[in-house]
């Protein structure tokens, strides 16, 4: 059985999965809305599950029959009031960028409405699954609003500047086909079968090589926003670096004897 977290009024529910970390955001009476206190419990969770060997995949989803539609306006009224909106922005950048940098393969399933904020921290996994009837958007600029925790940035780079601009100005929402079609959404589940299928699919990245993938994420990540020579030669570097590795002696190992490969690295 998981070992989940017995606080019932938490804001984020963490439960293990064999190595799969599970966090849901836990507020389906506030339509999962990010406040401060959902932000700093995915940064704890997070900061739990890189610290444990054991752990080789992190799955982000939603109780309720919402993932999230943003951020919580109570929350940004009382703290444009005071003068501390500005805490509330930086809080969100480091949070979703230490979700993007994380050596650990980060993937959200989507039900329901993901917009603004939700879309915001969904762009900051590596992996979107979404159930069949999941709606995608950024409503920011239909309330005057700009993205503040990396939308504006994230999204292009995900679907390109057309398409961002697109969804951004017009504040609609895309299907989950769509989302797909567009490249945003990776895989479209049935609705009923997404929080097994998005376990199982978790469960799938934690038989490989944990330092190998964190290496392909890096690459991912990191080439995207160099010029092609200097992406390659960290390419190069970074192979040879598992070349000189444990889990590829194992890899090769398990190959010629013709078994699933049981990697041990952290």
């Amino acid at each position: 059985m998981p070992e989940a977290n017995p606080d019932s009024n938490t804001v984020v529910a963490v439960s293990r999965h064999g190595p799969v970390a599970l966090l849901e955001l836990a507020r389906p009476e506030k339509f999962n809305c990010l406040n401060s206190a959902v932000h700093q419990a995915i940064e704890a969770a997070l900061d739990a599950a890189e610290a444990d060997p054991t752990c080789r995949a992190l799955l982000i989803a939603a109780q309720g029959k919402h993932f999230c539609t943003g951020a919580d306006l109570a929350e940004v009224q009382g703290l444009r009031a005071a003068g501390r909106f500005d805490e509330f922005i930086a809080l969100g950048h480091r949070v979703l960028c230490r979700l993007e940098a994380s050596p650990l393969p980060v993937v959200i399933a989507v039900q329901g409405l993901c917009l603004a904020g939700g879309i915001e921290l969904a762009l900051a996994g590596d992996v979107i699954l979404a159930g069949e009837g999941a709606k995608l958007g950024d409503q920011h600029a239909q309330f005057g609003l700009v993205p503040g925790w990396g939308g504006s940035q994230r999204l292009p780079r995900r679907v390109g500047q057309a398409r961002a601009l697109d969804l951004m100005f017009s504040a609609r929402w895309l299907s989950a086909k769509e989302a797909q079609d567009w490249g945003l959404v990776a895989q479209v589940i049935p609705d009923a079968e997404l929080r097994e299928r998005a376990l199982d699919y978790c469960t799938t990245l934690a038989t490989r090589s944990r330092p190998g993938l964190a290496a392909m994420k890096r690459l991912a990540r990191e080439g995207a926003d160099l010029p092609l020579t200097d992406a390659l030669a960290l390419e190069q570097r970074l192979a040879l670096e598992a070349m000189a590795g444990p889990d590829v002696d194992e890899g090769l190992t398990a190959f010629v004897a013709r078994r699933p490969p049981r990697f041990q690295s952290s």
